[in-house]
């Protein structure tokens, strides 16, 4: 993680089997987490990242099931930031940005890319050291 993202002082894990309910086991716990962390549901925040990581988590079970049986949400929040990333066990790595110029593929990230952005927020793709699995970072403020 970058320096900002190990400044944030709350945390939580969360590792699922890559299938078809792991999207709605994300969105109910990204809930009871926020909630745990005293940001209301009614935060203008809250059902675009929920969107998002459902994008994330439904590409995860989609295109990296087969290499990968899992996937891992990890959430961060400090008092002005919501992070999250979604990792998988799959070495391919999308193009986040081409989605948002119309080049890419965009299987759903095309969509997380614009609410992200329109949040004011930010995405990055992060390799596992061996080369074998990536997380996609969200970064949006409060």
């Amino acid at each position: 993680m970058s320096a900002q993202l190990d400044s944030l002082p709350l945390r939580h894990v969360l590792t699922l089997p890559a299938m078809g309910s792991a999207v709605r086991i994300v969105r109910e716990t990204t809930e009871q987490v926020l909630a745990e962390w005293g940001i209301s549901g009614r935060h203008p925040l809250v059902d675009p990242a929920l969107l998002i990581l459902s994008e994330l988590v439904t590409n995860s079970v989609r295109h990296a099931a087969g290499l990968s049986p899992n996937v891992t949400v990890i959430y961060a929040a400090g008092s002005d930031t919501f992070a999250f990333a979604v990792h998988d066990r799959h070495p391919h790595k999308p193009a986040l940005f081409s989605t948002v110029t119309g080049t890419g593929d965009s299987s759903g990230l095309g969509t997380v890319m614009e609410l992200t952005l329109g949040l004011g927020g930010t995405a990055v793709i992060r390799g596992d050291a061996d080369g074998k699995g990536k997380s996609i970072w969200i970064t949006l403020p409060l």
